[in-house]
């Protein structure tokens, strides 16, 4: 079988984490980037109340229970995160996001600022990338909360780079998803709207033979007065029925 130049560098540079290839790429991140892509779809938006999160679950059997699938997590009654990729590497890094706001609370009495959180997840990410032995996070995680009426959103990446976004997407269909959010996002959403634009969102980023089920969506908002709270399926199809 033929192997080109390009499929012998990617073979000689990609057996660590660590190591450069001349054109200045980390396969091994890359490759955990390619997993996020595989992950089901997960959206978070600013809206005139909040920040909204909601995802679409991978259910692959009739006899598996969609709660059981995790997507979206609390960390804290003020910030909540979506995870694409590794499920097992979310919820490792989910509970050290949960361990640092705690010790927050403990030494400094007050909530852990949403931006000093995600640079603290992206820091462990990036300290993956740089040390023999190690492999990248298979998973990129978006982090959102309010902090003294200021709603924020970032998105955290395998190889540690972060951004905040005013609405932003992660897993499978991320490109389309996001030309969608730029056509038809503004910060004056309703809550009502936030979610019907996510669940529509969704809906047309599935691909061709993929069905959409309303059953399979999961939704969690916060405002300044209201802590993490996810919504039932009731709520879901009352306002999806609107």
């Amino acid at each position: 079988m033929y192997i080109d130049d390009s499929q012998r560098i990617a073979t000689a540079y990609d057996r660590a984490a660590t190591m450069f290839s001349p054109k200045g790429r980390l396969y091994q991140v890359e490759y955990a980037s390619k997993i996020v892509e595989q992950g089901t779809l997960g959206i978070a938006l600013i809206y005139n109340k909040g920040v909204l999160f909601g995802a679409d679950k991978a259910i692959t059997s009739p006899l598996m229970l969609p709660e059981s699938v995790e997507k979206l997590f609390k960390i804290d009654d003020h910030i909540g995160a979506i995870s694409a990729g590794l499920v097992g590497d979310a919820r490792r890094l989910i509970r050290i996001a949960r361990e640092k706001a705690q010790e927050n609370m403990i030494y400094f009495e007050e909530k852990i600022d949403v931006e000093v959180l995600v640079k603290e997840i992206a820091s462990i990410k990036q300290i993956f990338t740089q040390y023999a032995g190690m492999r990248p996070f298979g998973v990129s995680l978006i982090i959102g909360g309010i902090n003294n009426g200021r709603k924020r959103i970032f998105e955290t990446e395998p190889s540690g780079a972060l951004a905040e976004y005013k609405a932003t997407a992660i897993g499978k269909n991320k490109k389309k998803a996001m030309e969608l959010l730029e056509k038809k996002y503004n910060e004056k959403l309703s809550f009502e709207e936030g979610v019907r634009l996510i669940a529509n969102i969704i809906k047309q980023c599935k691909e061709k033979g993929e069905a959409f089920n309303v059953s399979n969506l999961e939704f969690a908002y916060i405002e300044e007065e209201v802590p993490y709270t996810k919504l039932t399926a009731k709520e879901l199809k009352h306002v999806l029925g609107k």
